[in-house]
């Protein structure tokens, strides 16, 4: 049965058999029994502290060098008591601590204490809810992309071997705001609900949207009628698979040149021919300009599609009139170098 907390995995199997406290304190011991000898030889025998501590050591370790001192009977017992309890405190110290170390138990405590802190200076990152097929396929593609994300599942089990660069894997159900929270709801920049159910996928909306009013959201429908719901509860965008799947169908059927060119522009690895989003910001050089003034087509041969306004028109084959206004957004095809050039004159680099 799934649980509603929240863990970190690392991105490796990590044996369950002790934890890093109880590592710490097997490396305590040997310190611990020093302590006691040193004191116990300083009060019986009244040595002073190196003598004490010299007897101690050779004493627990049992090497048998000759004595410091020649020992009353109270030193005698003392000796023989902390040579018994030594030996076999000290042996099991040793052999907790060499386990630790070579099943990986260490490490992954390390492991897993880096991620947190990772995790707690995340910001703007991805928080991509459901690891199956559709999320799995997604954090694969912004692993690519270079994007932090944070992939939450509720089955540990899906997250383990879990590899992938800027990726954090995160065990817990993400309908519970402790996980969200967990994940950074409150400095992440996106949210994709990619559960199976559409319930799930309905309350990590609602819960999402409450905990960060401004984050965008992205989620998954199975149901025609869900998607309705989802924007209701604050979904941003929703993603129907079977819809999309039926309409890439389609336009295979009746336009399979312009289906090609489209997934050319939407390919990572494809750089001749790039889509791109580019927000002009403030105090651009693009900023107060009109588009035929930017010369975008003739220097850098982008071509503007559509340009979105920040009240959300979109302004589609914009004439060479149209002002560049601060928030305004260009959706752009071209070289993906130009395209780099056009984000760094927008202020977007």
């Amino acid at each position: 049965m799934a649980t509603r907390g929240a863990r970190l995995l690392i991105p490796r199997r990590v044996p369950r058999v002790i934890r890093m406290r109880e590592f710490l304190f097997a490396l305590c011991v040997p310190l611990l029994l020093m302590a006691i000898g040193t004191v116990g030889y300083m009060h019986l025998e009244h040595w002073r502290p190196l003598e004490a501590l010299y007897m101690t050591v050779i004493t627990i370790t049992t090497v048998g060098f000759n004595e410091v001192h020649p020992l009353h009977s109270e030193g005698r017992v003392f000796t023989m008591a902390l040579t018994l309890v030594g030996v076999f405190t000290l042996f099991y110290a040793a052999t907790a601590a060499i386990r630790a170390i070579v099943s990986g138990e260490v490490r992954g405590d390390i492991g897993r204490q880096r991620m947190e802190h990772t995790l707690q200076d995340l910001r703007d990152h991805v928080i991509v809810c459901g690891f199956g097929r559709m999320g799995r396929f997604v954090c694969a593609e912004l692993s690519a992309a270079g994007h932090p994300f944070v992939a939450v599942d509720k089955h540990a089990a899906a997250l383990e071997g879990f590899q992938m660069p800027h990726g954090i894997a995160l065990a817990g159900d993400a309908t519970s705001d402790h996980v969200l929270r967990k994940a950074g709801i409150d400095r992440a920049r996106v949210l994709s609900s990619l559960a199976a159910a559409d319930a799930d996928n309905l309350y990590i909306t609602m819960s999402a949207r409450l905990l960060n009013d401004k984050i965008f959201i992205v989620a998954r429908a199975e149901d025609q009628a869900t998607q309705k719901k989802l924007l209701r509860a604050g979904a941003n965008r929703v993603v129907a698979p079977y819809v999309i799947a039926g309409q890439t169908v389609v336009q295979a059927v009746e336009r399979p040149t312009a289906l090609s060119v489209l997934e050319l522009a939407t390919r990572r690895d494809y750089r001749e021919l790039q889509i791109e989003e580019t927000e002009v910001k403030t105090g651009s050089r693009l900023a107060g300009t009109r588009l035929d003034d930017a010369q975008l087509r003739r220097e850098m041969r982008i071509t503007v599609v559509a340009v979105k306004k920040p009240d959300g028109t979109m302004v589609f084959s914009p004439s060479p009139e149209v002002v560049l206004e601060p928030g305004d957004v260009l959706i752009c095809l071209g070289h993906r170098d130009q395209l780099g050039r056009l984000s760094a004159l927008a202020g977007d680099a």
